[in-house]
């Protein structure tokens, strides 16, 4: 027992701990209006682009019955994507986010639409596909950093890695449920169908952005120029801490990618056909989905490490690569990847709340446009160098190399940057 002074000056008997803090509600970013309309109307909206991407994949394969012009679609969404992500970026920096997006969200709403018509009326082709698709993808490059960037302000600083986790559920949801839900449209009514459902699923995200109470203060006279663009770039690169988690986001994507062998892997290594590729496809995406509601429910606002807790989540991620990479067995491999899933969302959920809060408000859309570029690009490589390292040694040679490689990416970024390990969020 302790002894303390009390107000009026007097020694009392006090127990040997502090009070405890008042435990947080779970979910507590939902009790925000503003951001609970915004997360439900962007929900209904993933759901949508979800299964369209699933349609396109189905149509293009339907037209063409060539593996090669289906792989061009990926072309197609991140060239545009990086392109104009620095306009874009800047763009939500010197803009009204809540119109930026009103704009981007109709005109995504409009390309689905004429998807839709040009495929129930017989004029579709490859190339008007190849057209929508870079068309959205430069379009997401300006609503991806304006949405990024909106979301800080409609929750309070404690708050912000809760609703970041609720809208890494929301993808995640959406890419595990979309696909499936698309296959039984396009059996039911065609794939138009799925289109029609993408187009009119933009209703909701827009009726949640006219409905938010939220409005900005009025920015400065600041254009979209190059010198914008620029002192985003100056920005990230001077800052130790923004730069070390994009370098892990990057590599861990670049060198531990597996998704794009599991073909590979259901047929030739687990001898499980397409009910094992299936289940395969859904493993780290059920993972990832799990984890999402556990950091939702938590709150990792409250973390007192959050810096060593992200380095963990990517070693793991490279743990279980590995562990994936060795394992010749299909209810191993399921879990393996189910674990990749979860440790993937612990350190995105965390890199993205850590870059959120060392930027300053009036360079969040720059930041996240460069962010973009590292999150794009990163799986893309590393689809191709997967795909190399496959053909020369084999499929288990490239996931556990690539594994191996992430592990060392984690080990020299925990050496490089102390600032990222002794990082602590700070209280309101």
């Amino acid at each position: 027992m302790k002894i303390q002074k009390g107000n009026d000056g007097k020694l009392t008997p006090s127990s040997g701990t502090a009070s405890p803090e008042p435990r947080q509600k779970p979910f507590r970013a939902l009790e925000n209006r503003d951001f609970r309309l915004l997360w439900f109307g962007q929900a209904v909206s993933q759901l949508g682009t979800q299964m369209r991407i699933a349609g396109i994949g189905w149509q293009i394969y339907l037209l063409t019955h060539d593996p090669l012009q289906l792989g061009a679609i990926g072309l197609c969404r991140v060239v545009p994507l990086v392109a104009f992500s620095l306009i874009g970026g800047s763009a939500a920096d010197v803009s009204d986010r809540r119109k930026l997006l009103l704009v981007a969200e109709a005109i995504l709403m409009f390309l689905s639409g004429v998807l839709a018509f040009v495929t129930l009326t017989g004029a579709v082709n490859v190339w008007w596909i190849y057209a929508i698709t870079i068309l959205t993808s430069a379009t997401n490059a300006f609503e991806r950093p304006s949405f990024s960037a909106l979301v800080p302000a409609l929750v309070p600083r404690d708050q912000l890695s809760s609703a970041i986790s609720l809208n890494t559920l929301n993808f995640q949801v959406a890419t595990v449920i979309g696909p499936g839900l698309g296959g039984v449209i396009i059996a039911l009514v065609g794939v138009q169908g799925v289109f029609w459902i993408d187009a009119a699923s933009y209703l909701a995200v827009l009726a949640s952005l006219l409905l938010i109470k939220y409005r900005p203060a009025v920015r400065s006279t600041q254009r979209v120029s190059v010198a914008a663009a620029v002192e985003g770039l100056r920005f990230v690169w001077g800052n130790k801490i923004l730069v070390s988690t994009m370098l892990l986001d990057f590599f861990a994507t670049f060198f531990a990618s597996s998704r794009t062998l599991l073909p590979i892997f259901a047929t030739d290594v687990l001898h499980s056909g397409e009910i094992g590729f299936g289940l395969l496809s859904a493993a780290d995406a059920v993972g990832a989905v799990v984890m999402s509601l556990i950091m939702a429910w938590l709150n990792p606002s409250r973390f007192r490490h959050p810096g060593i807790i992200l380095l963990i989540g990517v070693f793991f991620f490279s743990v279980f690569t590995i562990l994936f990479g060795l394992s010749t067995s299909l209810p191993f491999s399921l879990l393996c990847l189910f674990f990749v899933g979860a440790s993937d969302t612990v350190s995105m959920v965390l890199r993205q709340t850590i870059s959120q809060l060392v930027t300053p408000d009036e360079l969040r859309g720059r930041m996240q446009s460069v962010n973009m570029i590292f999150f794009a690009g990163g799986p893309q490589l590393g689809e191709l160098e997967a795909g190399i390292v496959a053909r020369v040694g084999g499929p288990a040679l490239s996931v556990v190399s690539g594994g191996i490689a992430c592990v060392v990416v984690v080990l020299a970024v925990a050496a490089m940057s102390p600032g990222l390990r002794k990082y602590k969020f700070e209280k309101d």
